[in-house]
């Protein structure tokens, strides 16, 4: 059974972490003290039960507490070493715990432990961290809140701030919180109730002082030219962009992307003050740790020539590259972490919008979120005085913090296709399915490409959130639907790397009963639809200078003839000569093309469930339902062939063993000696 306090306190984190404007995801802590029976003595013993490193507030359940003898947590301050020597406390918190003690404890562990009250927040909300960053920020705190909220000065998290606002709180009975500078609040209460009310007090006070004395325009006038783009032409624009831009912030490790242009974002891209404010990059810790310390802000307005664009983004990230790297020998120390990589996390493009790149979608899309909060906190800053975060030394402290280098080597190993973004035709169904499914089990973002819109939702759906999978609608013969595939690939992960031509159909019939629309629609869905999707991506890929795969799904017919399928044999074989053309083609710019030969393929394939089952039936002569056992039986294996395995072939081309293979056919038939290639 759940004890009620860690109930009180789960419920209460999940509140406060729902509003992204309250604290950030996996930002800010929550803790609680209680007292449980020791399982060894039988005796009653205190308890901190309190967020764990890494954990998110929204979304916490009890297994991402930290749970912590108090009075062992507390007996740490007669062997704390002193401020020079805090980072070893983190470490001391193991020897804490109270029996497996769940989550490992973060380094505001501290801070909740220390200060003499039950139940205790820190929170990083937009219109708090607005007055911690405003220039005059102590005076601010005293004139919004009178003496109920004490301002702290900047101090990087760790077991003095700890100290330090325990101090504050007991010397500061009337208190219920504290202004911590450059970073963010805490506050405190007898009761979960009350320490949550003390909370929202704080930040809904902070809010009203902002609305009610900020300036009209704290980010300036509107510059002219930079205005946002009509709707249309900003998401095209962001589409043709965005492989341009993932490639050059992918320049020392492969980034996914997220593109927003909310409207919060648009009007700060916008105004005359928008360089100077991003070049002071965000405060508060857990801000800079995603988006890093200053984002790269492109000089032209909205409607330059998109080459005039890309030449200006080039330039700009040179320099980002060789500031960034005069930055990192600013500061580094001789026992600092290597330099982690010189791209940007975050790049803003007037009247188009904001892209957000991390290791995952998830990552660049909460990257993303960050900077809107840290937009949010200009903005009051601003409003009621100037924006001034904390000073860059500091920033590099926490950015290179040992700390921070152990959590990074304790995140798992990537799957092999992480990073990857992939695009796969005929995804809602049979092998496109089968497809996706591999792909994104093994790492990969899709874009579920269907032209039955409602089987690429749900296949989508299944696969995970949007930042596993996005469903594309698309009819592979229009040229401008394929386009406009590829840039919802672009728009929604940053690019795409890896293409599955799958889209197909077959009409069974004899030479003489197969009409001119058999053979022209049989072409236009695999030859000609495989051409412009591999054109489409390609360019692309070109774009953004990655290298990438394209995949074939051709046929065992496209080098074998069977009867009774010329149109079927003619476009497959079509798409088997493609993958050479193209093989020899885009190899200069890294783009592998590879094909796979699939045959038999019957239980679980779209195109046998459409009718071709029953007529290859009819051909041999046997039950349809037995289809599958008979092409089983003339394979050299003996074995049926089902989608995975296909999907199995397309993961093995691409997964990262065969980086030096292009312009190959696998079979994945069970061997039909006929279809062997010479």
């Amino acid at each position: 059974m759940t004890h009620p306090t860690v109930s009180e306190l789960i419920a209460r984190s999940n509140r406060l972490g729902a509003d992204p404007t309250t604290t950030n995801y996996a930002g800010g802590n929550t803790s609680a003290k209680g007292s449980e029976t020791d399982p060894v003595t039988g005796a009653p013993v205190e308890l901190l039960w309190v967020k764990g490193s890494g954990g998110d507030l929204g979304t916490l359940t009890g297994k991402g507490l930290a749970v912590l003898r108090l009075d062992r947590m507390r007996a740490l301050v007669d062997v704390y070493p002193g401020v020079e020597r805090e980072d070893e406390m983190v470490a001391a918190f193991d020897y804490c715990l109270h029996g497996k003690g769940g989550a490992a404890p973060s380094i505001d562990t501290a801070m909740h432990g220390l200060v003499d009250a039950d139940h205790v927040d820190h929170l990083h909300p937009d219109a708090g961290i607005a007055i911690a960053t405003a220039a005059d920020g102590e005076a601010l705190t005293k004139e919004v809140f009178g003496d109920r909220v004490v301002w702290v000065p900047w101090r990087r998290p760790g077991f003095q701030l700890g100290l330090d606002i325990a101090a504050v709180k007991a010397a500061n009975p009337q208190a219920v919180g504290v202004i911590l500078g450059g970073h963010g609040i805490t506050a405190w209460g007898a009761t979960s109730e009350e320490c949550e009310r003390n909370s929202m007090e704080i930040i809904r006070a902070a809010q009203a002082y902002l609305d009610s004395r900020g300036a009209a325009e704290p980010f300036g006038p509107l510059r002219p030219g930079y205005e946002p783009l009509p709707e249309d032409e900003r998401r095209a624009r962001a589409a043709a962009l965005a492989p341009v831009v993932r490639g050059l912030a992918s320049t020392d490790r492969r980034q996914v992307g997220h593109f927003t242009d909310a409207d919060v974002v648009l009007d700060f891209l916008a105004r005359e003050k928008l360089e100077p404010l991003a070049a002071l990059g965000t405060s508060c810790p857990d801000h800079f740790l995603r988006t890093k310390v200053a984002p790269l802000v492109l000089d032209l307005p909205a409607t330059a020539p998109l080459e005039d664009v890309v030449a200006r983004l080039r330039e700009l990230h040179a320099a980002y590259r060789e500031d960034y790297r005069a930055y990192y020998e600013r500061h580094a120390m001789p026992d600092s972490p290597a330099m982690r990589g010189a791209d940007p996390a975050i790049v803003l493009v007037p009247g188009v919008g904001m892209f957000s790149f991390g290791a995952n979608k998830q990552t660049a899309r909460v990257a993303g979120e960050f900077y809107v909060n840290a937009i949010n906190v200009m903005r009051g800053a601003e409003a009621v005085s100037t924006y001034a975060p904390i000073p860059e030394s500091e920033k590099f402290r926490i950015e290179y913090w040992a700390l921070e280098e152990a959590k990074l080597a304790r995140m798992p190993k990537p799957k092999p296709l992480a990073g990857r973004i992939a695009l796969v035709t005929g995804g809602g169904s049979g092998i496109g399915k089968a497809i996706a499914q591999r792909l994104a089990a093994e790492g990969a973002c899709v874009a579920v490409a269907d032209r039955d819109a409602d089987a690429a939702a749900a296949v989508a759906a299944e696969l995970g959130s949007t930042d596993v999978a996005v469903p594309v609608t698309v009819d592979v013969t229009d040229s401008a639907a394929v386009a406009a595939a590829v840039d919802a690939a672009a728009l929604a992960f940053g690019g795409v790397d890896l293409v599955v031509n799958n889209a197909g159909l077959s009409i069974s019939k004899p030479l003489l009963e197969t009409t001119d629309a058999d053979w022209d629609l049989q072409h236009d869905v695999m030859a000609k639809g495989s051409f412009l999707v591999s054109r489409a991506a390609a360019k692309a890929m070109v774009a953004q200078g990655m290298g990438g795969d394209i995949v074939y799904i051709a046929s065992k017919n496209g080098v074998f003839a069977g009867p009774n399928n010329v149109a079927y044999g003619a476009a497959k074989a079509d798409q088997a000569h493609q993958v050479r053309l193209l093989a020899a083609e885009l190899g200069e710019h890294g783009i592998r093309v590879n094909g796979v030969n699939p045959d038999g393929v019957v239980r679980g394939s779209g195109i046998f469930a459409g009718g071709w089952g029953a007529k290859r039936a009819a051909v041999y002569g046997v039950p349809e339902e037995e289809l599958g056992a008979f092409y089983a039986q003339r394979t050299l294996l003996k074995r049926e062939v089902l989608p995975e395995h296909v999907a199995a072939a397309v993961f093995a081309i691409t997964g990262g063993d065969l980086t030096h293979t292009t312009g190959l056919h696998v079979p994945v038939d069970a061997g039909v000696a006929a279809a062997f290639l010479r």
